[in-house]
């Protein structure tokens, strides 16, 4: 073997490399080993959390390690990364509002054309994968035809850029780098605000659709915290406001009869629709009621309390003070701004009945109502579920606050010891002290509301001018709470608001369940592929196959903390199926060192031709394997990507030490004279003298595979369907553990009693847990919706758990996972895993189209991959709802789908090459004897490398966590139909595509 000097040092260079990455896990593990030793309490044997955080604050930025070079915090930016499913967090995508920076750009935002085109150009891109500005354009013009949009974005801003001729085109074209520019910002913020956040080893990555940002933070657990730091826009605004006098009591008065009306007229027509009334009467109108009198009727139901009863005849009189109990005037004090307030259930309600109100005039033009911002405190200083409403007094012609957060050029947390709470200080630039100035001079004794993405987080009265351009944000924060918002006032203003679409949380306790799960199921795998390896080609070659296999291991982890990809739990998978297709190569180098010594040739030279010859072979069943890993790579999220970057990591490493490490290691032995051997006295004669007659059965298999893909589509298509996940349906999906087995049909009945409609329950790995699957409120958007559903999950559920269960605790230690998919990325996920598995089947006819020369070589491997794919989904629509575990269609499947495809092409190919071979050898014999002459051939690497693949699968799939149940039973179902198609389906179709050809080639040459 040439170069092994090279090859030596470049194996040298690489584990050096692989060793100084790895040691910064073990660093950072020794830290933290250290923090839980201080934090011990030796008389209660348990670890004070404070302390131990404490411990490693303290330790964060001092020099520890490598010559004083590298701090604490240096060394968990180094370690080894896991993923959320082993280590607890949330991966989150964030979508950019393109819609609104477009209307932000607009001079009219408030244009009826311009916003049906954009809510046309939403429809669009449900079917549709094309950028939005492209789409807004498209609509625009079937909006309005002939209409110029120039018009609408003619602003001072964009003037130097939209000239006064400028075609539509022109100006899409101007909009789509503006809005480019403003997602880019957008990006940026989100980062800063991550970074202040201080999460270890966040990843931040834009996606390949615009606008679209993904978002892993291990680690975390206040998920309400996270999301509100990542979706506020951080829009400060600082607000005049009404006081709550009669004149603002008259206006809710006003609004109630507006609902009141409303549903009046929807009572009556419901009532003459069903006893076939045909006039109805129409109630009394708002300017009648309003003659009674200003106050009267809400003195009534609000001031007097005694008479105040909560009867349905009040509710039908008082249908919006039913849900928004107003303040009392005050006397003799000053009125204040709040002027009601509701249970958080009911403001959506009541936005509902403000928007109605507001249609109809009722509401004058210079007020608007805001929320507060946290809920109101209750007597025992613990937040209640009430939330104060403002009304805003809007003074300017345009509609915008008299001063907003632009003009803020720092802020920072403070602690009041006096208060008990935290505050946010701001400093803000000489223009905004200036007008600070003049708008605290002209409110004296009057509330000024300081506003962020409108609601409102204290509104204090102001005592006197306010100078220098110094102001406070109150509102008893907490010290987390004073510093998040800090930080979104330092990070900036959002372009745009950002909503979650696709949200997956992993509680600590499931991911540690999946650390000892995968774990287990990967140490017990690798050491069933080394004893094999070792029983089947006896302990010279097993061994040296065995280092190879350690080697790359350490490789494949090495390079892993090396780029800070993620280790996840489907990642391990990865790893260990890598493992047991590396197997794959050394048992391609073994067979034909066996059939060169079994030709007669010496030990030697035997190594040297088994080698040279196994390299055809070994190069192609690796590049179709790695056009999948590069496929889930670029199209893959989450922890499928990490799947798919162990995937890739492992083909390159497998190929470096089953190619080099084993050669080089074997040619030492053979230095040494030693008797060398590649199988024990079991193994020796293995499929030695098989000759199995494949094509002479072909016809009995074609029809047992049209059978089975006959009764695959009529389950899918038919009588069973496909159980999608909520990947591709969209919905939210929660993982709960209860303290003892449940009935699903109750915890159904209710969750769907809180929720009004029943949710999908089933039984999730223990029988004491459950996946609860449900579409509740999955169109609603706000940085409050995710915790708000979550409390009225634990409502629902409270029944099914001790007493004393409060919500915290719930959310912590019993929700282990929530999972939210949202409509329009559930659509995308759809349309991209289509083109991934198009593109997969189409990347590998080409490879194989191009590597054989023969276009009948791709058609019976493509033929094979479409046969595999639909049986494996028709095993998935046969038996979901019947097996223990779940088979849904998401990602993983997909992911899965792609790993059988690349496995089965690996298969196939293997037996082209020796058919190549064959061919090229014998080119004057029976073709047909050719062919079942290599597949026989082949036929011990065919069952050895399957072997060992399934009972690696079988442990991960018993062993692995029901979380990856379903992926691993894809692959295993996956692998036995792979192997099958390989010997039975895709070479038979090369014989009789291949013989047609030769025969009308025949029949041509006769008749000429």
């Amino acid at each position: 073997m040439r170069n092994k000097g090279a090859i030596w040092t470049l194996a040298i260079a690489l584990a050096l490399v692989c060793i100084y990455q790895l040691s910064f896990t073990w660093k950072a593990v020794s830290v933290r080993n250290q923090a839980v030793e201080y934090a011990l309490d030796k008389t209660t044997n348990e670890v004070d959390p404070v302390t131990e955080q404490y411990f490693l604050d303290s330790v964060a930025n001092e020099k520890i390690y490598f010559f004083n070079m590298f701090s604490y915090r240096d060394c968990i930016e180094r370690e080894l990364n896991f993923g959320l499913d082993l280590k607890g967090g949330m991966n989150i995508i964030l979508e950019i509002s393109v819609n609104d920076v477009i209307r932000n750009l607009s001079s009219s935002p408030q244009d009826t054309t311009l916003n049906k085109a954009l809510v046309l150009a939403k429809e669009y891109q449900r079917n549709s994968g094309e950028d939005f500005v492209m789409l807004f354009g498209k609509a625009f013009e079937e909006v309005a035809p002939g209409a110029s949009l120039k018009s609408l974005f003619l602003t001072k801003e964009l003037s130097d850029k939209i000239s006064f001729n400028a075609t539509n085109e022109e100006v899409i074209s101007v909009l789509a780098v503006e809005t480019k520019g403003a997602i880019d910002n957008a990006f940026n913020i989100i980062r800063t605000r991550i970074d202040q956040f201080g999460v270890a080893q966040p990843n931040i990555q834009r996606m390949e659709t615009a606008g679209r940002i993904l978002v892993d933070l291990p680690g975390v657990k206040d998920r309400d915290r996270v999301r509100k730091l990542l979706q506020g826009t951080a829009n400060l605004e600082f607000w005049e406001v009404y006081e709550n006098t009669a004149d603002v009591q008259q206006v809710l008065l006003a609004i109630n009869e507006v609902v009141k009306n409303q549903k009046e007229a929807e009572k009556a027509l419901e009532e003459a629709t069903s006893e076939g009334v045909e006039q109805i009467t129409e109630p009394e109108t708002t300017e009648e009621v309003a003659e009674e009198g200003p106050g009267s009727l809400l003195e009534e139901v609000a001031g007097d309390t005694s008479k105040a009863e909560l009867t349905q005849d009040v509710d039908a009189q008082y249908p919006f003070f039913s849900i928004m109990q107003p303040f009392p005037i005050r006397d003799n004090t000053s009125a204040g701004p709040v002027i009601g307030v509701s249970h958080f259930k009911d403001t959506a309600k009541v936005n509902l009945y403000l928007k109605l109100a507001k249609e109809k005039n009722i509401i004058p033009r210079d007020m608007r109502y805001m929320w507060s911002a946290k809920a109101i405190t209750g007597d025992d200083d613990k937040p209640t579920n009430n939330f104060e409403l403002y009304a805003i007094k809007v003074t300017g012609r345009d509609g915008k606050a008299p001063l907003d957060g632009d003009v803020i050029t720092s802020a920072r947390q403070e602690f009041d010891d006096a208060r008990g709470s935290a505050h946010v200080s701001m400093t803000m630039n000489g223009d905004g002290a200036t007008k600070w100035a003049r708008l605290t001079r002209e409110n004296v004794g009057q509330a000024i509301a300081i506003v962020m993405d409108n609601k409102v987080f204290s509104a204090p009265i102001v005592q006197g001018e306010i100078k220098g351009g110094s102001s406070q944000i109150t509102g008893n924060f907490t010290i987390a709470e004073a510093d998040d918002l800090a930080n979104l006032l330092k990070s900036g203003k959002l372009p745009a608001p950002a909503r979650i679409i696709q949200e997956t949380v992993v509680g600590p306790s499931l991911g540690h369940e999946s650390v000892n799960s995968g774990l287990n199921s990967f140490i017990i795998a690798f050491a069933v592929i080394l004893l094999y390896m070792m029983f089947y080609y006896s302990r010279n070659a097993g061994f040296v196959a065995d280092i190879a296999l350690v080697v790359n291991l350490f490789f494949i982890i090495g390079v892993l903390a090396s780029l800070g990809a993620a280790l996840t739990l489907p990642g391990i998978a990865g790893i260990v199926l890598t493992i047991g297709m590396s197997v794959d190569a050394n048992v391609l180098i073994f067979e034909r060192i066996r059939e060169e010594l079994a030709a007669g040739k010496g030990l030697k030279l035997a190594v040297k031709d088994g080698f040279r010859n196994a390299y055809s072979a070994i190069i192609d069943a690796n590049v179709t394997t790695l056009i999948t890993g590069i496929i889930l790579l670029m199209f893959g999220t989450g922890p499928i990507k990490g799947f798919a970057t162990t995937l890739v990591i492992g083909i390159f490493s497998s190929l470096f030490t089953a190619i080099f490490v084993s050669r080089i290691i074997i040619e030492q032995y053979l230095s040494k004279n030693v008797d060398f051997k590649f199988a024990t006295k079991l193994t020796q004669g293995a499929f030695k003298n098989v000759n199995i007659k494949f094509l002479e059965k072909r016809k009995l298999f074609y029809v047992v595979s049209i059978l089975l893909v006959g009764i695959s589509l009529a389950s899918i298509l038919g009588f069973r369907g496909l159980d999608f996940g909520v990947d591709f349906k969209g919905g939210r999906n929660f993982i709960v553990r209860f303290d003892a087995p449940v009935d699903n049909k109750d915890v159904a009945t209710s969750i769907g009693e809180k929720f009004g409609e029943e949710p999908s329950v089933i039984t999730f790995g223990e029988e004491d847990q459950v996946r609860i699957t449900t579409l509740y409120r999955i169109d609603e958007e706000g940085t409050d919706i995710e915790d708000q559903i979550q409390q009225e999950l634990y409502t629902a559920l409270k029944p099914y758990f001790a007493e004393d269960l409060n919500y915290t605790d719930f959310a912590q230690t019993k929700l282990l996972s929530s999972q939210k998919v949202g409509a329009t990325i559930a659509d995308d996920i759809q349309r991209n895993s289509v083109w991934v598995l198009l593109s997969a089947i189409g990347f590998m006819f080409i490879y194989i189209f191009l590597r054989f020369r023969n276009w009948q070589y791709g058609l019976g491997a493509v033929v094979a991959l479409i046969h595999d794919s639909i049986i494996v989904l028709g095993l998935f629509s046969i038996l979901h709802g019947i097996m223990p575990f779940s088979l849904e269609i998401d990602q993983a499947f997909i992911a899965a789908i792609l790993t059988v495809i690349g496995y089965s092409i690996n298969d196939t190919v293997v037996v082209y090459d020796r058919i190549r071979e064959y061919v090229t050898i014998h080119p004057k014999h029976d073709r047909k004897d050719v062919i079942n002459n290599a597949l026989n051939s082949t036929l011990s690497r065919t069952i050895n490398t399957s072997l060992t693949t399934i009972v690696v699968l079988s442990v991960i799939f018993i062993l692995g966590g029901e979380a990856i149940q379903g992926f691993t039973f894809a692959l295993l179902a996956g692998i036995i139909v792979g192997t099958y198609s390989s010997l039975f389906i895709a070479t038979p179709l090369v014989y009789d595509t291949v013989i047609k050809s030769v025969e009308k080639a025949a029949s041509k040459k006769k008749q000429k």
